[in-house]
């Protein structure tokens, strides 16, 4: 069968290895330079300028100019989406990176993924909104409680607006360390923004890791915490 989309030139795109060390770092949510980008993916500057060429005219990145420098983003949610299940993907088949030590725990115990709280924090998060019916657990896509609605909207944060928004408000994401989910969506950022301006955690310059403070990681678990069931 020939007809419908054909998934092949994306593949290809996303397969080169200099070009998933691309991808792969992007998934930050920072712009990042073609220089830094090279470093990301162990190449040369030219060679790095020649892969990002090809993934802005295949739609996985945009640039953007400022002042003397190129930056480039990861094009749209759809494509971080795509990253982020092909990452659980690789992780659930036993495609994982050698590198351990404590940058390695480090990412584990929290990081962005692309907007959102991953890693063993972002699953406590998620574990937290279901148990306390903040939101009910609809495969893909969960949804939120009138309840649910109540609660997070004492924490600050507009409904309105991120039903109004051209993304789903919540997504399930497989986490690729723990292989279990965690919150994407704009809610999952909306919290993730929460916990940064509440100086709870601040994100590492260099690398996609969140690191919490003590105090900070107290009050998160105290805003976030994980109700069992009286009856179990």
């Amino acid at each position: 069968m020939k007809d419908g989309p054909n998934i092949a030139p994306i593949a290809a795109l996303i397969g080169d290895p200099a070009r998933a060390n691309i991808l792969t770092a992007l998934m930050s949510g920072k712009a990042l330079t073609a220089t830094e980008l090279a470093g990301e993916a162990g190449v040369t500057l030219p060679t790095a300028s020649t892969h990002l060429s090809k993934l802005v005219t295949g739609g996985l990145l945009t640039k953007r100019h400022q002042g003397r420098h190129k930056y480039f983003a990861i094009a749209t949610d759809q494509v971080a989406e795509t990253l982020e299940v092909l990452m659980g993907l690789a992780a659930g088949t036993g495609h994982l990176r050698t590198r351990t030590g404590p940058r390695d725990q480090a990412m584990k115990t929290a990081r962005v993924c692309y907007d959102h709280l991953a890693g063993d924090l972002g699953i406590h998060l998620y574990d937290s909104l279901i148990s306390r019916d903040v939101l009910r657990d609809h495969a893909e896509f969960p949804e939120i409680t009138t309840t649910g609605g109540d609660q997070l909207a004492r924490l600050g944060i507009d409904l309105e607006a991120l039903t109004k928004a051209k993304r789903p408000i919540c997504r399930a994401c497989l986490d690729w360390s723990e292989r279990r989910t965690h919150l994407a969506g704009g809610l999952g950022k909306a919290i993730l923004d929460i916990v940064l301006k509440s100086n709870w955690a601040k994100r590492d310059p260099d690398s996609r890791v969140i690191r919490f403070s003590d105090a900070g990681k107290a009050a998160f678990l105290t805003a976030f915490p994980i109700e069992r069931n009286s009856s179990a």
